[in-house]
């Protein structure tokens, strides 16, 4: 007991700590910074006072918790609406010393930079410029892969009134375009696009992105260095894949039910209730990612399950073959597939602890449900005191929504391109999404010491996944508060699916005895 409550207050103090740090440093930045701080205390305070509360003994409800969740998000979206307001007059008065600081770099590109010479002068220095131009051109050619009757067209989609480009520098088969933002983010593209549509029609694509120094710059790629449709091959594949995860997903229903469907193939029909529930909720993580896909006219690639006879699947590596217009799209299409998949899995753990008391036909011991913080407070509001037995009949639907959470959580971990790793580029950007995969791989590498699922996950991302999406066209502008709330909800509840109950936490809530086993 002593060594618990030290632990509590331990976790209270860096908590406090990371506040009050907080504070410290938003308070350099104004009034912006101090509302920025207030979102991160809104995001920490239902963790704070749910944990803090639970370590206590007292258990809130379902309704309670989510009533928590819901006014913070209310709060952290109003606060983010008035950081936005209080941001874009910030972002006006930078650009307005910009344009004072580049004001007479402009009107010398634009201005009579011989006006005052004479005209001996002015023949000598024509003679030299056009010698200049001519060595600049011919290098031009021999470093830039843009033709150049392609470039100068190019070159002309500028202008003061969208980007007043100063600086072109050779960039795979493309260019880059440096210089000065004239407008908004969203207009000055369209007015791009249509030039540049108009100029050499859709030969090429434009990006506006951060460069590495924190300015906006402009990059044009060749269209058809874009990814390509799946080739035949490729569906066949993914075919063969579904079929071989819905075998994995029965040969777990069966393991449940303590026999090998291979060895016992005549008992079959008694695993397809978990088998096939199983595989629908990976159906509607897929089909969630393509609805949301076609809604914003996105072309996706075959979506490749992953068979595992740990879980039934590891889910599925869906690509996106479209060039995407801007980072609020890439959340949606990412965030659609966990939101649809993970709530029917939530919804199948529900139903199977309200129908475990009368239909429970699955006997496992009650320590299982200390494997997960959600699925065990979850069990000790629907379960209550049988949870102190050696063993609780529970229904297969109670696994069959376990798997799927975790399923989606693992999906959700913020890396490389996995949902959660598009979803923290689309929040915020590529930098910090290739520091969340780093974390997020280490992280799977200390779990793998004590489960090999951690392991497998960790050998998949880092050969396949850990590479951050394409950028998409406007990279520049970001997505809203709501958007960024579900993310950080998303990420929250991934947390108490995968992190277990501690030993003192389930002997609070009465949860089995000391020493859990696992259910995978």
């Amino acid at each position: 007991m002593a060594a618990e409550n030290a632990t509590t207050l331990l976790i209270s103090l860096v908590a406090l700590g990371a506040i009050v740090w907080g504070y410290i440093r938003g308070r350099a930045f104004g009034k912006l910074g101090i509302l920025a701080w207030l979102q991160s205390v809104l995001l920490m305070a239902p963790w704070l006072l749910f944990f803090g509360l639970f370590s206590l003994g007292i258990y809130l409800n379902v309704v309670a918790v989510l009533l928590l969740f819901v006014l913070a998000t209310v709060a952290y979206i109003y606060i983010g609406r008035q950081m936005r307001a209080l941001g874009q007059n910030e972002l006006i008065r930078e650009r307005l010393e910009r344009m004072l600081e580049t004001s007479e770099a402009e009107k010398a590109a634009e201005g009579e930079p011989t006006a005052q010479r004479s005209d001996g002068a002015e023949g000598q220095s024509t003679s030299e410029d056009a010698a200049k131009a001519s060595d600049s051109s011919q290098a031009s050619r021999m470093m830039n892969p843009i033709p150049a009757e392609d470039l100068a067209a190019i070159k002309g989609i500028f202008g003061i009134d969208t980007f007043f480009a100063t600086e072109t520098i050779p960039y795979q088969e493309g260019a880059i375009f440096k210089g000065n933002l004239r407008g908004e983010p969203v207009a000055t593209l369209e007015r791009l696009e249509k030039r540049l549509s108009e100029g050499l029609g859709d030969r090429y694509r434009v990006y506006l992105i951060t460069g590495p120094e924190e300015r906006p710059v402009v990059i044009v790629l060749p269209t058809r260095t874009e990814p390509k449709p799946a080739s035949k091959g490729q569906w066949i594949l993914a075919v063969a894949l579904a079929v071989a995860t819905l075998i994995t997903c029965l040969e777990r229903a069966g393991l449940q039910y303590g026999f090998d469907i291979f060895s016992e193939p005549q008992r079959w029909s008694e695993t397809l209730l978990m088998g096939l529930s199983l595989m629908s909720i990976l159906v509607a993580h897929e089909a969630g990612h393509w609805f949301m896909a076609r809604r914003h006219s996105v072309r996706l690639g075959p979506s490749f399950l992953l068979p595992a006879w740990q879980l039934g699947s590891f889910g599925g590596l869906t690509r996106i073959e479209s060039v995407l217009p801007n980072r609020s799209v890439l959340f949606d299409v990412a965030f659609a597939g966990p939101a649809a998949g993970g709530l029917l899995a939530f919804v199948f753990l529900l139903l199977g602890l309200g129908l475990s008391p009368q239909f429970g036909s699955l006997a496992l011991p009650a320590e299982i449900l200390q494997g997960s913080l959600l699925v065990g407070t979850l069990a000790r509001t629907f379960l209550g005191a049988t949870l102190q037995e050696a063993t609780v009949q529970i229904h297969p639907f109670v696994i069959v929504g376990w798997l799927g959470l975790v399923i989606t959580a693992l999906n959700v971990l913020p890396a490389g391109q996995l949902d959660g790793g598009r979803m923290i580029q689309a929040i915020y950007g590529r930098k910090m999404a290739g520091r969340t995969t780093f974390i997020s791989l280490v992280l799977l590498a200390i779990f793998a010491l004590a489960n090999p699922v951690a392991l497998y996950w960790a050998v998949l991302v880092l050969f396949l996944q850990r590479q951050p999406e394409r950028p998409s066209q406007n990279e520049l502008t970001e997505p809203d508060d709501t958007r960024a709330a579900l993310c950080l909800l998303l990420l929250f509840l991934t947390l108490v699916v995968l992190v277990p109950l501690s030993p003192a936490l389930a002997g609070r809530l009465g949860i089995g005895l000391e020493n859990a086993p696992t259910l995978f």
